[in-house]
């Protein structure tokens, strides 16, 4: 069987910010995964990748679709949090 897959990177700032997003979304590792996709997430530095790895396309753009959601919920808490530490 064929497998499908992508690396999504984003790159921060700052490690601080980085590492904020990294551990925020890693907690769901093993929550979303299923037979059909399974996802990792690195951090190095001030870069976050998360690598899908899909059994077929609907599968891998359902998980991207889902990461990219993720990574926006915690980026903006993370802003969240910066914005009320400098108040």
């Amino acid at each position: 069987m064929d497998t499908h897959e992508t690396t999504l990177e984003f790159e921060y700032d700052q490690p601080s910010r980085a590492q904020i997003v990294a551990e925020s979304v890693a907690r769901e590792i093993g929550e979303i995964d299923d037979e059909r996709s399974q996802t990792t997430i690195e951090r190095e530095e001030s870069v976050v990748a998360v690598r899908i790895e899909a059994a077929d396309v609907i599968a891998l753009r359902a998980a991207v679709n889902t990461w990219f959601s993720l990574i926006g919920v915690a980026e903006q808490t993370a802003a969240i949090g910066a914005a009320a530490v400098e108040e």
